[in-house]
């Protein structure tokens, strides 16, 4: 798989844009990674639409997953 890097630099761009916004979100997520997720871990996720409708769903951690956080957190400390 070939990565376009100046798609990568707008991501990162936009990450930023992202951090700036919603800064209590990235201390949150530093906070969870802090104490350490683990396989068995659920993670819940609910979104509440502006006309009030309400999304919400859950996922058990896997071997896979925190594999997959490991992967993007090494690529992230590449940028």
């Amino acid at each position: 798989m070939n990565i376009n890097p100046m798609a990568l630099l707008g991501l990162k761009n936009d990450f930023d844009k992202f951090k700036n916004n919603h800064p209590k979100f990235l201390q949150f997520a530093k906070a969870l990674t802090k104490s350490g997720i683990q396989e068995g871990t659920i993670m819940e996720c609910k979104v509440i639409t502006p006309d009030g409708q309400e999304l919400q769903t859950n996922i058990k951690i896997t071997a896979d997953d925190l594999e997959l956080f490991d992967k993007l957190k090494n690529l992230r400390q590449e940028m």
